[in-house]
This record gives C-alpha cells, sequence and structure tokens, in this order.
C-alpha cells in the first residue's frame, strides 16, 4: 500500500491498521476518501472565488481559501467516520439524518459561489446592462433636479426667434427696395425702373430694418452667451453630482449584486435556472456521496474488526477500572487492620459527615 492509498484512506476516516487487515474493504474506502478529498478541493476553488469579489490580494484569497478548504475537509471526514454500519436500515438513517442534512448545507454553500464563475459572462453582461439603465435613470434624476436648466434653454430659444424675426423683416424690406429699383411690379412697388421718391424711401426703410436688426443680433448675442455660460455652470454642478454617484455604481460588482443578479437571471432564463438546480443536485450528491456509499453498503470485515477493536477498548478500560477498585478496596482493609483507631474515627467522621 503507497502514500498515496493511504492518504486516500486517512481522507475517508477509517482506522488504517484494520483496513490493511481488509483487503477487500481497501477500494471502498480509497473512493470514500477521494470523494471527501475533492469535495475539500471544490469548496477552496468556491471560497477562493467568492472572496475575488471582496479581496484583491491573492495571498489574503489563497490563506482564507485553504483554511475553509481544510475546515469542510474536517467536517466531511468527521461526518463519514462516524457512521457505522449495523446491519439495521432505519438506526442506520436515524444516525445519517443529521449528517445528511449537514452535508446538504455544505453543497449548497460550495455550489453558489462555483455557479457564479460557470455564468459568470452572463451575470456581467446583466450587470452592464443594469448599470447602463441605472445611469439613464440617475441622469434623469439629476436633471429633474435642475429645471433652471430648461428655462434659460427656452430663453436662449426666445432671444434667437427675436434675431431671426428681425433678420426676416430686412430681408423682406431688402427685397422690396430691389424690387422698386428694377421695376418688379407688385401690392408695395410702383413697378417704375430707377431710384425715383418710393426707391429712397424703401432704402430708408431697407437701412433702418438693418439697424434694427444688428442692434438686435448684439444684444440677444450677448445675452445668449451669458445664459449659455450660466447652463454650463450648472452642468458642471450636474456632472460632478452625477459622478459621485458613479463612484457608488461602480463599486456595485460585489458578492451581493451578483448573487442578485443572477436570481434575476434564473427568473428569466429558463435553461439558466435548470442549469442551476442541475449544479446544486450534483454538488449535493457528490457531498452526500461518502454518506450514502456506506448506507448502501453492506456491513464487513472491516466494521466486525472495528467494534472488536472499540469493545476490546472498552473492556480493558473496565478491567483497569475494576482493578484499581479492588486495590483500593484492598488497601483499606489493610489500613484498617493496621491502624483500628483510624479507622473507628474515619467510620466516625463519615457517620457524621
Amino acid at each position: 500500500m503507497h502514500n498515496v492509498e493511504k492518504f486516500l484512506i486517512f481522507c475517508s476516516g477509517a482506522y488504517l491498521p484494520l483496513v490493511r487487515r481488509c483487503p477487500a474493504s481497501i477500494n471502498r474506502f480509497i473512493g470514500i476518501g477521494t470523494t471527501v478529498l475533492f469535495t475539500a478541493i471544490f469548496a477552496g476553488l468556491s471560497v477562493g472565488y467568492a472572496l475575488s469579489t471582496v479581496f484583491t490580494s491573492f495571498w489574503v484569497i489563497l490563506v482564507i481559501a485553504l483554511i475553509w478548504a481544510l475546515m469542510i475537509f474536517n467536517l466531511d471526514r468527521y461526518i463519514v467516520s462516524t457512521i457505522k454500519k449495523q446491519d439495521q436500515f432505519f438506526p442506520e438513517f436515524k444516525q445519517a439524518l443529521p449528517r445528511l442534512v449537514l452535508a446538504l448545507l455544505i453543497a449548497l454553500v460550495i455550489a453558489k459561489p462555483l455557479e457564479l464563475r460557470i455564468f459568470e459572462k452572463e451575470i456581467n453582461r446583466e450587470l452592464d446592462e443594469q448599470r447602463l439603465a441605472t445611469i439613464e435613470t440617475s441622469r434623469e434624476k439629476i436633471a429633474e433636479g435642475y429645471p433652471e436648466i430648461n428655462d434659460l434653454e427656452s430663453k436662449i430659444e426666445g432671444l434667437r426667434a427675436g434675431i431671426a424675426a428681425k433678420e426676416d423683416f430686412r430681408n423682406q424690406k431688402q427685397k422690396e427696395y430691389d424690387q422698386e429699383r428694377f421695376g418688379v411690379k407688385t401690392e408695395g412697388t410702383t413697378g417704375l425702373a430707377g431710384i425715383g421718391v418710393n426707391a429712397e424711401k424703401k432704402e430708408k426703410q431697407l437701412d433702418q430694418a438693418e439697424q434694427d436688426y444688428q442692434y438686435t443680433q448684439k444684444l440677444n448675442e450677448g445675452r445668449i452667451q451669458d445664459l449659455e455660460a450660466e447652463i454650463r455652470r450648472i452642468n458642471v454642478l450636474k456632472e460632478q453630482e452625477f459622478q459621485n454617484q458613479m463612484v457608488s455604481l461602480d463599486a456595485y460588482d460585489g458578492l451581493a449584486a451578483r448573487l442578485q443578479t443572477f436570481r434575476d437571471l434564473t427568473l428569466k432564463n429558463t435553461a439558466i435556472y435548470w442549469a442551476n438546480w442541475m449544479i446544486i443536485f450534483l454538488f449535493i450528491m457528490i457531498e452526500m456521496a461518502p454518506i450514502l456509499v456506506k448506507l448502501m453498503g453492506s456491513r464487513g470485515p472491516y466494521d466486525q474488526l472495528l467494534d472488536f477493536h472499540e469493545a476490546g477498548i472498552v473492556l480493558a478500560g473496565e478491567e483497569q477500572w475494576y482493578k484499581k477498585t479492588k486495590e483500593g478496596q484492598l488497601r483499606r482493609e489493610v489500613f484498617d487492620e493496621l491502624y483500628p483507631r483510624k479507622k473507628s474515627q474515619r467510620i466516625a467522621g463519615e457517620t457524621i459527615w
């Protein structure tokens, strides 16, 4: 028997000297030990991934994952080693039931982080969609907190509309003046070409409209610049508030967020829902496999030798206790014979007590 087999038998919780005397049971205990060992490895990987969403230091994650794996290994080994075959189903099942419940809880704890790792791409995509929706919602809420921007933009539109109206009026006067000069007959022109009285009147109206347009444009452009500067100032405040919210939003990628996102995915996607349950059942079976193997197996030579070995230890302890008791009684009788006065005092003291 080489060292690997010895280690796997140790993992199964069996007593190696007794297993050596039962060659037919070696493979069974190697299989149980291998299952216990791989369960501990899966537990370490599982908690390692879970910790990677919390810590950034590799060594911190490694140390905690090793401690967790050793704890699960010791717990599984204890659960398997305490089940004894009695060739009676109900007493054995009653003995194994609390251990099966504990194995179920361990399997659920181990399976969940590994599920998050298996469906990491889908979870990341769902997190991105939720993040974009949250960003859009945040921008809308921030914008609702600054209604003055809409008022300022309305004023800017009004000022530009005023400039456009003056420009249109100036263009209209330019058109009428040109029609009067070139003899184009309309309701407002004489139809006589040349610079006459009406043409001079049209020219004065054009000059007045141009001056009015230039004045309005200069005045409104200055007001527009002031309003736009105010809008930029408010937008800076909005952006600062948005960035403050983004700091907490970027941190929304922890274990709890991924668990919630994975739950949402299982509710929306039937394939992921059933895959999730299949993975959970797989880990439950892996965790319960050593216990079920012991329950389904028949009582073998190892179980008999173990009972004999434990009974021998109990018997040896009872013999030692019997011997010590007899020796104590013998010493008391000898002492009483040698010192009868002491015996009377001792009996009197015991009576008073």
